[in-house]
């Protein structure tokens, strides 16, 4: 990157499906402000989140390490406060520092409702854990600030910029993390809420184009994979559901990511206003996506593309214009990224590569001192939701998604140029690739072994809140979000409770 480089901006937003900045699910809505990233900068076409859910997947980012090794299990389970991030190293060389919005990458956060449901996963019962998604529509065709924390953030990095940032001597780094466009809290879901509700404004629903968004296929249930089918119960998501309504979940999703685009558009025009956008790097990404009803599943915990695949562009000096990357990346990269770019060392120990080589458009002349950028990247995932830890391996035309130890569940096996809705599961079909998949996997990590781990972590922490509770925990555990289904039969999922903390390994 040039030696004038003094200046940029870290933008990272959550739950935007990665494949609505390239053609053709950019056909969709509009987004002039990705669009403007598109023209004057770079877009991976291929980033993953390392964990589709929002801890997880934060602290993978902020640490440059794969889940397994921040063991990350859940959202209730992050990073160390005093982990030292790639921010910490840039304050500690010379760089002003400024965080704005959620970060929600260290231990301790989320609903109760959120950890006992991951905790629990391996119990042998099946209960609603989240309200039946929805859309509400909110306002006028005046009402622009639907999202209003998020914008108060947007306006304090804003002020930030003109204010602050103008004056500054030294090099900055400004964070600003949105919650758009994650669903709204449903308050008749019960404890905590949960967040199933999809809300937008008639301003935003006029940026999408109705006739462009696609209905998604479902599976049978007889044919639904068996963690899907988990997936898809726990969420709300196997009753009936018309074309229309899902339709408009989608819809209305989709005009919550053009509130969302507005406000990366506040920030670049913060910069260029103040003269800083032409010494800025901007780089937007998420921390996973959003189903939309895909799969029949709406939020993420899932390794198909609308929950794993994000987002991620990047602009500034020293990137190149108009570049379209194939090759797969994930947020582990961002790390090295973001030292490389500050000629900072980067430390030896990443899971993660510099992006630098490619946002140069040299990536064949340059190869890391760790030697060249693998050609796959890892996903996997350990929370609620799931009813086993599940690992993916993305590399050239194929998926692959494994359970657990690799034989009590099923994997699956997808081509994503031949079926990129991912509706056949050709792992019988091809059980070399399979083989060969699978032992690339376990040469990054030994995963039955991992699951095993996150099963006896489970258990100790379940453990442990129960015994907190003392006679009380009845009547707490029943009254959390599952408590529509729960409250029909408590002793019954008691016992089944009982049964799984009595049985070993």
């Amino acid at each position: 990157m040039p030696e004038k480089c003094f200046y940029w901006f870290q933008m990272y937003h959550y739950l935007k499906d990665g494949r609505l900045t390239f053609y053709p699910g950019n056909q969709t809505v509009e987004l002039p402000f990705i669009n403007f990233m598109k023209r004057y900068g770079t877009v991976f076409l291929n980033a993953y989140t390392n964990s589709p859910i929002c801890c997880p997947s934060r602290a993978a980012m902020w640490s440059g390490l794969f889940t397994h090794l921040t063991e990350s299990w859940n959202n209730f389970r992050g990073l160390d406060p005093d982990y030292v991030t790639w921010m910490d190293l840039m304050e500690k060389h010379g760089y002003h520092t400024q965080k704005y919005g959620k970060l929600d990458y260290t231990s301790g956060h989320h609903s109760v409702s959120n950890r006992v449901e991951a905790w629990t996963r391996d119990v042998d019962f099946l209960l609603r854990q989240e309200g039946r998604p929805m859309v509400n529509l909110t306002g006028d065709r005046k009402h622009v600030r639907v999202m209003e924390a998020d914008w108060r953030n947007t306006d304090k990095a804003v002020n930030w910029i003109k204010e602050e940032a103008i004056n500054l001597t030294q090099p900055f780094v400004l964070y600003l993390g949105l919650n758009l466009p994650h669903p709204y809290p449903s308050p008749y879901a019960g404890e905590n809420f949960g967040s199933s509700t999809f809300l937008t404004s008639p301003y935003w629903l006029e940026k999408v184009t109705y006739e462009a968004i696609k209905i998604p296929k479902w599976a049978s249930f007889s044919e639904m994979h068996p963690v899907d089918y988990y997936s898809s119960y726990t969420k709300n998501c196997t009753g009936e559901f018309t074309k229309q309504e899902v339709r408009n979940i989608r819809a209305f999703y989709y005009a919550m990511c053009a509130e969302t685009d507005a406000m990366l558009g506040e920030i670049i025009s913060a910069l260029r206003d103040t003269g800083l956008l032409k010494k800025t790097i901007v780089i937007f990404t998420a921390d996973h996506g959003e189903l939309a009803m895909e799969h029949r599943q709406f939020y993420k915990m899932s390794m198909y593309e609308g929950s794993s695949h994000v987002p991620l562009l990047v602009m500034g000096p020293g990137v190149k214009e108009q570049q379209q990357i194939p090759n797969v990346v994930s947020l582990v990269d961002i790390y090295p990224t973001m030292l490389d770019i500050a000629r900072i060392p980067v430390p030896q120990n990443l899971s993660g590569y510099s992006l630098v080589p490619l946002l140069r458009g040299k990536a064949e002349n340059e190869v890391s001192p760790r030697g060249p950028r693998p050609s796959w990247v890892l996903s996997e995932f350990h929370g609620c939701n799931v009813n086993s830890s599940m690992y993916m391996l993305r590399t050239g035309k194929w998926k692959y998604i494994t359970y657990s130890d690799g034989r009590s569940v099923l994997p699956q096996l997808f081509d994503l140029s031949d079926d990129p809705d991912e509706l056949t599961n050709v792992a019988i079909k091809f059980p070399v690739i399979v083989h060969s998949l699978d032992k690339i996997l376990r040469s990054i990590v030994n995963y039955p072994k991992v699951s095993s781990s996150v099963q006896e972590y489970n258990k100790r922490q379940f453990i442990s809140w129960r015994q907190s509770l003392g006679q009380n925990y009845s009547n707490v555990i029943a009254n959390l979000r599952w408590h529509q289904d729960w409250l029909k039969e408590p002793k019954k999922y008691e016992n089944a409770i009982d049964k799984w903390l009595s049985q070993s390994k």
